[in-house]
This record gives C-alpha cells, sequence and structure tokens, in this order.
C-alpha cells in the first residue's frame, strides 16, 4: 500500500501561499553562501549544504566505483599551457562563437540534463533565464521537467533538443515536431543511454523520484530545510516534453519500457532524415564511430560519456578529443563536455579541437544552490575564468585560440619531481 505524499494530500496548495514570508527565511544561509561562492568547486559545496543527501548524490555521482568520474577531471590537469607573452591584448576579448550555425557570446553552455526541477523549483526554467542572460546556447533534455513551449518563451536564442533512443518511432516524430515548432534549431541523439549505468550512490542512498519518505529520506530532509520547503510548497513536476500524465515516480517505469538497447545506425539515419535539420550524435568517443556517424547525416560529433555516469573506466573526453577532430576533418562541428571544472578547462578543449563545450554538473551544482541566480553564477565563473585563461594565453578570439591551440596545449610528461612537490630533505632542505 503506497503511504500517501505530501503532494497526494494537497499540503503544497496549502503550503504555496506562504512561499513569499517563508522562503527568505529558510532560503537565507543558502544565499549568502552563494554569494561567497569564489569557484565551481564552492558551488558545489554550497549544492550540497543546500540539497537533500539523496538529491546531491544523483548530482554528483559517477558509475561504480567513480574512476573515470575522477580521471576526466584529472585528465585536464595533465595539459599544460603553453602561453605566448607581450601579446599586445586588452580587455575585453572576444568570446563570440558559432554553436549549430548560429551566432553565440560564449563557446560554452549549459548541457541538456533531466528532471532539473528536482534541484530547485524553477529547474529547467533557470538553466534558460542564464543562458538568456550570458547570450549563449540552451539545452533542453527530452526528460526535462519544463516543456518545450514554456522554453521558447525564457529564451529566444539558440536552442538544441536533447533525445533518447526510443522505442516508440510515434512518441519520436511528436516529440521532434514539438521541438520544431518551440524553435529548436538543433537535435541531439543521446547513444550511450541504451542500458543504465550502475550509479551506488543512489543505490545506497535508496534514491527514487520523488523520495519515498523512508525514516532516512524524512531525516535527510529535516537537514536541508531550504530544499525541503522548495519541494513540499511547490506543485509536483512531471516529465513535461514525453507525457505530461506521466508523473515523476512513475519515470524509471517509462524510461525502461521506452529506452531501446536495439536502437542502431539504422535507425539513426531514420531519425536524421526525420528530423532534417542540424544534428548531433551525443557520446561519441571513437573516431570510427564519428567517421560512421558522419556518413549516417549527423552535422555534429558530441564527444562525451554521459558525465562518467555510465561505462566505469570509459576514457576521459578530453584524452579522446584530438583523435574524434582528427578522424572528422576541419569542417565537421566537435562539441565537447565531460570534466570540465574551470575556465582553463574549457580553453584546453578548444585548443584541442572542440568547436564548443558543454558543462553538466557545473551549472546544476549552481541551480541545487540557488536557482537561477546560482546557475547565471556558475557560467558567470566559468566565463571570467576562460577569459583570464585567453588573456594569460595570448590568444584575442576564439577562433584564434582554436587555430593556434595544438602550440599551446601539451601533456605533461608523466613523472614527478621535488620541483613539483617540494619536501623537507634530510637537511631541511628541498
Amino acid at each position: 500500500m503506497k503511504i500517501p505524499s505530501p503532494h497526494d494530500l494537497g499540503l503544497h496548495k496549502v503550503l504555496n501561499p506562504l512561499r513569499p514570508m517563508v522562503s527568505p527565511v529558510v532560503d537565507f544561509a543558502a544565499k549568502q553562501r552563494l554569494r561567497s561562492a569564489v569557484n565551481i568547486a564552492d558551488l558545489r559545496q554550497c549544492a550540497k549544504l543546500r540539497a537533500h543527501k539523496m538529491v546531491f548524490d544523483y548530482l554528483d555521482s559517477g558509475a561504480d566505483d567513480e574512476i573515470i568520474l575522477r580521471r576526466a577531471k584529472d585528465a585536464y590537469s595533465e595539459l599544460e599551457m603553453h602561453y605566448h607573452v607581450l601579446a599586445g591584448l586588452e580587455p575585453p576579448l572576444d568570446m563570440s562563437t558559432k554553436v549549430f550555425g548560429c551566432d553565440v557570446k560564449l563557446p560554452f553552455f549549459a548541457c541538456p540534463t533531466a528532471g532539473n526541477r528536482m534541484f530547485h523549483h524553477e529547474g529547467e526554467s533557470a538553466a534558460a533565464r542564464a543562458a538568456q542572460h550570458h547570450g549563449t546556447l540552451y539545452g533542453l533534455s527530452s526528460l526535462g521537467t519544463t516543456s518545450i513551449t514554456d522554453i521558447g518563451k525564457m529564451h529566444d536564442g539558440p536552442k538544441v533538443f536533447q533525445l533518447y533512443v526510443w522505442k516508440d518511432r510515434e512518441l519520436v516524430k511528436e516529440v521532434i515536431r514539438k521541438a520544431k515548432e518551440g524553435g529548436f534549431q538543433a537535435l541531439a541523439l543521446t547513444v550511450d543511454f541504451t542500458w543504465y549505468g550502475n550509479r551506488e550512490r543512489d543505490i545506497r542512498n535508496g534514491f527514487t523520484i520523488p523520495p519515498n519518505y523512508s525514516v532516512s529520506q524524512i531525516v535527510e530532509a529535516i537537514k536541508r530545510p531550504a530544499w525541503t520547503w522548495d519541494f513540499v510548497s511547490n506543485d509536483p513536476y512531471t516529465y513535461a516534453n514525453i507525457n505530461k500524465d506521466v508523473p515523476a515516480d512513475s519515470l524509471a517505469a517509462f524510461v525502461n519500457s521506452q529506452i531501446n538497447p536495439a536502437f542502431n545506425w539504422e535507425d539513426a539515419e531514420w531519425l536524421m532524415k526525420e528530423w532534417n535539420g542540424p544534428a548531433a550524435i551525443k557520446g561519441v568517443v571513437r573516431p570510427d564511430d564519428a567517421k560512421r556517424a558522419v556518413k549516417a547525416g549527423f552535422s555534429t560529433m558530441w564527444v562525451s560519456n554521459h558525465g562518467a555516469r555510465q561505462l566505469e573506466t570509459s576514457p576521459a573526453t578530453i584524452d579522446v578529443l584530438p583523435s574524434i577532430r582528427e578522424a572528422v576533418g576541419p569542417d565537421v562541428e566537435v562539441i565537447l563536455d565531460g570534466g570540465v571544472q574551470r575556465g582553463t578547462d574549457i580553453a584546453k578543449a578548444l585548443a584541442l579541437g572542440a568547436d564548443s563545450v558543454g558543462v553538466g554538473k557545473p551549472y546544476l551544482y549552481g541551480l541545487a544552490a540557488g536557482g537561477t541566480e546560482g546557475v547565471i553564477k556558475a557560467l558567470q565563473i566559468l566565463k571570467v575564468e576562460l577569459d583570464r585563461a585567453m588573456g594569460l594565453l595570448g590568444v584575442g578570439t576564439v577562433d584564434e585560440l582554436k587555430a593556434r591551440g595544438p602550440s599551446l596545449i601539451k601533456r605533461r610528461i608523466s613523472g614527478s619531481s621535488v620541483r613539483d612537490f617540494p619536501y623537507p630533505g634530510p637537511n631541511g632542505c628541498c
């Protein structure tokens, strides 16, 4: 027998009118932390202190032992930036570029991610407003909790709609029709989610959408009053772009019934004909797959390992990026995501072959920490860091960074020395 949830009992209808009075109180500490955040690591801590443990771990975790989650970040630290001096640059630098053939002010964007309203009630709306604020691409997941129509009202710039490999072709046709009507210029097919990854933090936490109201979940909810108030005082969320009548707690069953492990290259070619526009294949890590994707009709290679949440010990995307660029040549668009935590990481990706860079966890930390304000801050942090990195490298535009990239970024020679990590010698010297 299912225990009625607060939403089943209609508690949100009673509490919602009280939000103007209660929200400033319960959100006070979270807002103070958010304003003090200096970098993405700080935003991660802000998110951890505001969000329910189950929700934060869902956002923060990777597959199995989380080896690739760590390796994806560490891979950037193995790349050195060999800068030019006396470049004669003056701010502001030009970070504008094109994504899916559309002009944008930044060469990075918030990746499409599922279920944003579990982190904060503003959900995808917060990310769309932040993208509009910064003049960059917005990506909406087909498992988003905000509709295509609503996003179109908030963001009038370039947009990409992300699609999973569904079994029901009529569902696919309906979703892409809505995306076209909603002003989405591009489609991204996620191809690394034909099986569900093993995320052990979720298993340990008893992760469910929404919470299952066990004793442990209730205790964790009490520890995080800002998130809990946000959750219980707003309408329950649904997955608005597949079937708004499918409640959040039926997501797992719906996905399991619709994800198609048998989806193959012929199905991808059919989808390209149905869409008939700019399209990315999201989840490519091999040059041979990239070449085949071009033949199948994809205009963009999206180098991704699904945020290190699927196949454990899959490669760090920054490590395989140069081989993908070499395989498809200079004229095919390449996007990269995975492991990005700093503006210097974005600069390295652009230098090594990416035309633009997607970020997932960094903006979701901002969302979980403080809604729209948090996402705007996450993108602003990365913008400032990228601007600084380009200036110190001696490149004034994104095009120049991409053109001169191979001479600017070099892989660090493995091994350490005392000059890298000073330690007291036998006589107290280094």
